[in-house]
């Protein structure tokens, strides 16, 4: 059965699965003045300026829920970990190729080493969501609700579909090496087509259910629910459900049906 062997492997080998996810990290703010701090000061550089755009310049304050940092800051944290991931796991192969060709670990491991630490970088980003979160609960705009149980739902979502996107792209990329300017150019054109700055409701009705078919629209739900008390979207969270596992299936087939070529290439 498709994936059972892969997780088998990925399983079997987790102790140097581990080792590689921390050498990343370490790796990640080694020689850096300012280390963890990179994580957060570009998601809170980004949500000041979308902040001051549509706030303050266009006053378009339906575009989002209230408070609209918030909603901006889980929107960007979240793109964070999507945008970096891609980056990385379209060269994961190429990048460790001594390594890929001359161990007899699973070549899927070189990929989902960079999901995980990417992850990790993630969650060590998300004390500044905390942060803004209790300013605005002490000032009174921000309501938590028993819906931010769901945000572990969306981390996994998010962990299979970037796994799946990964093991499309390492692969590819290592026999066409220009798919990493295609890859730089979808994900700029992937974040205005991701709800990250706008909810589905601000979007014209024609394309709302274009976006729906956006795997990280149903994720981004997830992450939100907890923080406003907007009607949870089900639809897009199934369809990102169904979508995130049916591109770590086709993920699975394509890299083992290009793994040969790839070790012939490398």
């Amino acid at each position: 059965m498709i994936l059972v062997p892969q997780v088998r492997g990925l399983l079997a080998k987790r102790r140097i699965l581990v080792t590689l996810v921390q050498r990343d990290l370490r790796v990640r703010y080694a020689g850096s003045a300012l280390g963890y701090l990179w994580t957060i000061i570009d998601p809170l550089a980004m949500a000041a300026i979308y902040f001051v755009v549509f706030t303050l310049i266009f006053k378009a304050r339906h575009v989002g829920f209230q408070p609209y940092v918030l909603f901006l800051i889980i929107g960007l944290l979240a793109w964070q970990w999507f945008s970096a991931s891609l980056t990385d796991t379209s060269r994961a192969l190429l990048a460790e190729s001594r390594l890929v060709r001359s161990t007899n670990l699973p070549r899927e491991l070189w990929v989902v080493r960079v999901v995980i630490a990417k992850g990790i970088e993630f969650l060590l980003s998300l004390p500044v969501l905390a942060g803004f979160t209790i300013f605005y609960l002490v000032k009174g705009d921000a309501h938590l609700n028993h819906r931010l149980l769901y945000i572990p739902v969306g981390l996994a979502l998010q962990f299979v579909l970037l796994t799946g996107i990964g093991l499309i792209l390492a692969p590819i990329t290592t026999l066409v090496t220009d798919t990493a300017r295609v890859v730089r150019i979808l994900l700029r054109m992937g974040f205005y087509s991701t709800p990250i700055i706008y909810g589905v409701h601000a979007a014209p009705e024609s394309i709302r259910t274009l976006l729906l078919f956006n795997p990280m629209t149903g994720i981004l739900e997830l992450y939100r629910a907890g923080f406003f008390a907007h009607d949870l979207n089900y639809k897009s969270v199934v369809l990102s459900a169904v979508l995130s596992f049916a591109v770590l299936i086709v993920g699975t087939v394509v890299f083992e049906r290009l793994e040969p070529a790839v070790l012939k290439e490398i």
